[in-house]
C-alpha cells in the first residue's frame, strides 16, 4: 500500500486509472466533491452505522452490475472511516476482488480507519463482526479536507492518533496533546504540525502491518480501548453521527480509561494510570466516562470477534507508550466491570 499527501484533492485525479472504469463510492453528506470526480462513476451511499452492513454491501454491488463493472474495474472510497470499510469490503467479493483505494475525509479516517486492509461490516448489531483483510493500492491524505470537519469529529479522530501513541511512542503521545490543546481547527490546518502527526501516526500502524497483517500477535495492540468501545457502542446504540449515542473515537477514549482501571485491578501498572489518562483525554475535550448498564457491557464483550475458548485478548497498558495483550477468562473481565461500575 502506497501512501501520498496532496494539499490539493484536485491531484487526486492523476492517480485513478482510466476515469470510466473507475466507481466512487461517496459518503451523501460529501456531494461538493463531486466535481473533482468528472467522468467517474458516482455511486453515493449514506454513511452511518447502522447501514454499515451486508445490505448496503449488496446494494452498492448491484449498482456496479448496473453499471457495468468488471474485473478491471477500480473502487475509489471517499468519505470517513465507515465509506472505507464498504469500499474495501464490496473490492474484496465483487468479482472475486477488484482494486480499489481510498481518499478518506475525517481525521479518524486519514490517521487510522483507512490504514491496515481491516475492511468490516457490522452483524446483528455487532461491530465489524463480518469482514475481510485485503490492501488498499494507495490511501491519499489531503489535510484541507478536514477544513469543514466539525469540532467533535476532530475530537473523535485525536481519540484514535492518542490510542495509537500510547501504544508506541509517549513523546508524540505528548506531543499530540500539547498540540490539540487549543480547540482551534483554524490554527491546527495552517500548522506542518498536523500533517506530521498523522504521518507518524500511520507510519507507525503501517509497520505494525507490516509485521503481522492478519493480527496473529502484534496487531492486536492496536486494539487498546477498543473491546470497550465496541461494547459501548453496541449497548448506547450509538451512530456514525452521533445523534443517538456516542461517536467511535468517543467511545475508544472512554474504552482506554476502562482499560487502564482494569489493568490497575490486575496490577499491570501502577495506581493512577486511568486517572491521568482521563485527565489527558479530557484535556483535548474527550468523553471519559459513560453511564451504561454493566450486565448489557459484558454481554456485548462476550460477542466480540476477540473471544477465544471463553477468554478474550485483552490489551491494557502498563504505562503510556507501553501496553499488554492479557489472554483474560471472560469470568475475570465481567466480575472486573461490575466492580468498575457499581
Amino acid at each position: 500500500m502506497e501512501l501520498l499527501f496532496t494539499q490539493d484533492i484536485g491531484g487526486i485525479r492523476q492517480m485513478l486509472p482510466r476515469p470510466g472504469r473507475v466507481f466512487v463510492i461517496l459518503d451523501d453528506a460529501l456531494e461538493t466533491l463531486t466535481p473533482a470526480f468528472e467522468g467517474c462513476n458516482i455511486i453515493r451511499i449514506h454513511a452511518s452505522e447502522g447501514g454499515k452492513t451486508m445490505e448496503t454491501v449488496l446494494r452498492i454491488a448491484e449498482r456496479l452490475s448496473g453499471l457495468g463493472a468488471d474485473r478491471d474495474s477500480f473502487l475509489l472510497g471517499v468519505g470517513g472511516g465507515i465509506t472505507c470499510d464498504l469500499t474495501g469490503f464490496t473490492a474484496a467479493i465483487y468479482k472475486r476482488g477488484v482494486r480499489f483505494a481510498f481518499v478518506p475525509t475525517t481525521l479518524l479516517a486519514q490517521a487510522d480507519a483507512s490504514i491496515g486492509g481491516k475492511n468490516g461490516v457490522n452483524f446483528q448489531g455487532f461491530k465489524n463482526i463480518l469482514g475481510t483483510i485485503r490492501q488498499p493500492e494507495w490511501v491519499c491524505i489531503c489535510t484541507e479536507l478536514l477544513r469543514t470537519l466539525p469540532l467533535r469529529y476532530w475530537r473523535e479522530g485525536i481519540a484514535e492518533m492518542l490510542k495509537t501513541f500510547a501504544i508506541y511512542d509517549a513523546a508524540s503521545y505528548r506531543q499530540t496533546l500539547d498540540f490539540f490543546a487549543v480547540s482551534e481547527p483554524d490554527i491546527w490546518l495552517n500548522s506542518s504540525v498536523l500533517s506530521m502527526l498523522i504521518s507518524r501516526c500511520t507510519e507507525i500502524k503501517m509497520g505494525v502491518i507490516s509485521r503481522d497483517e492478519q493480527e496473529c500477535g502484534e496487531r492486536r495492540l492496536l486494539n487498546l480501548g477498543h473491546t470497550f468501545a465496541h461494547a459501548i457502542e453496541k449497548v448506547s446504540g450509538a451512530t456514525a453521527d452521533g445523534r443517538d449515542g456516542l461517536l467511535h473515537g468517543e467511545a475508544v477514549a472512554i474504552g482506554m480509561v476502562l482499560a487502564a482501571r482494569v489493568a490497575e485491578a490486575v496490577n499491570l501498572c501502577e495506581r493512577g494510570l486511568a486517572d491521568e489518562l482521563a485527565g489527558d483525554l479530557r484535556s483535548v475535550g474527550l468523553p471519559v466516562s459513560c453511564e451504561l448498564p454493566a450486565d448489557g457491557l459484558t454481554r456485548a464483550i462476550a460477542a466480540d470477534k476477540k473471544v477465544s475458548s471463553d477468554a478474550i485478548h485483552l490489551i491494557l497498558p502498563a504505562a503510556i507508550g507501553d501496553v499488554r495483550d492479557v489472554m483474560m477468562p471472560l469470568t475475570q473481565l465481567q466480575s472486573l466491570i461490575h466492580s468498575l461500575l457499581r
